[in-house]
C-alpha cells in the first residue's frame, strides 16, 4: 500500500483538488461547509489521502475495506460525498457522518452553539475510584466521559490504554493529550499484533468521528481483546485537551 507524506508536493497537490472537489460539491447541492474549520481540514486531508492510497475519494471516517480494487468495489466502500449521506444524514440530520457538509441551517445552528459553549463553563466534583472503574467498563463513551477517565487515570485510579486508530497525518494534525498508541486503520492487522500482550487491559480507542473507531473496537473483540471503549462520537464531540505535533 502506498505511504502518504503530508509535507510532499504530491499530497500538497491533491490536497489542493480535494479542497475544489469540496466546494465544487457545496455549490451543485446547495450545502455548505461546517463552521468548525477543525473538522473540514481533517476531512479534506483524509480523502487527499485515501486518493492517494487508493485512487478514489473513499470516505476517511470508515474503514476501507478491500486490498484490491476489485475488492474494495465489491465491499461498496462510501465513496464521497456517499449516498447514504445524500440520500439520509443530510437530509435527516443537516450534516453527513463526517461533518464536512452541512445545510445553511445546520451551519448557523453549530455557530450559535459554538458561541454559548464558549461563554457557559460547567464543573464536575470528579470521579469516585468505584466510578471510575464503572465507567472504565461502558463500551461507548461520550467526550466528557473520556475527560473524567483521562483525569481518574491521572489520579492512579484506574489504568486504560488510549489508542487513536486514524492516521498518522490525522494524529499530527491533533490529537487527545494522554493518547497512548497509535494503530492506523490502513495497517490495523499489522500494527495491533504490537498488541497481543494487552489483550486483558483496558483499552480506549478514538478516531474523527467515531465510526473507525466503532469498527476497531469490534476487530479488536473478535481477536480477543477483553475491555475495548470507543469514543462514541471521535474528536468532533470532544471538548477536553488537544494538541498538534
Amino acid at each position: 500500500m502506498k505511504t502518504v507524506d503530508i509535507d510532499s508536493q504530491e499530497f500538497k497537490e491533491e490536497l489542493e483538488k480535494t479542497w475544489k472537489f469540496v466546494k465544487k460539491v457545496n455549490e451543485s447541492r446547495g450545502w455548505v461547509q461546517n463552521p468548525n474549520e477543525e473538522v473540514n481540514e481533517g476531512v479534506a486531508m483524509g480523502l487527499a489521502r485515501n486518493k492517494l492510497m487508493y485512487g478514489k475519494r473513499f470516505c476517511p471516517c470508515f474503514m476501507v475495506i478491500g486490498e484490491t480494487k476489485e475488492e474494495q468495489k465489491a465491499a461498496d466502500n462510501r465513496i464521497c460525498p456517499c449516498k447514504p449521506a445524500i440520500e439520509k444524514e443530510i437530509p435527516e440530520d443537516g450534516t453527513c457522518h463526517c461533518g464536512i457538509f452541512c445545510t445553511p441551517e445546520f451551519a448557523e445552528a453549530q455557530r450559535k452553539s459554538e458561541i454559548i459553549e464558549e461563554v457557559a463553563h460547567t464543573h464536575s466534583r470528579g470521579l469516585t475510584k468505584d466510578e471510575a472503574i464503572a465507567l472504565l467498563q461502558k463500551e461507548q463513551l461520550d467526550g466528557d466521559e473520556l475527560e473524567a477517565l483521562l483525569e481518574a487515570r491521572e489520579l492512579k485510579m484506574v489504568d486504560f490504554i488510549l489508542m487513536d486508530v486514524r492516521e498518522m497525518m490525522e494524529y499530527k494534525m491533533s490529537h487527545i493529550v494522554g493518547t497512548d498508541a497509535i494503530v492506523p486503520t490502513s495497517r490495523f492487522y499489522a500494527e495491533i499484533e504490537k498488541f497481543n500482550d494487552k489483550k486483558d487491559e483496558p483499552i480506549i480507542v478514538y478516531c474523527l468521528s467515531g465510526s473507525r473507531s466503532y469498527q476497531v473496537q469490534y476487530a479488536m473483540k473478535s481477536l480477543g481483546f477483553k475491555h475495548v471503549g470507543n469514543l462514541q462520537y471521535g474528536t468532533i464531540s470532544y471538548d477536553g485537551e488537544m494538541q498538534r505535533g
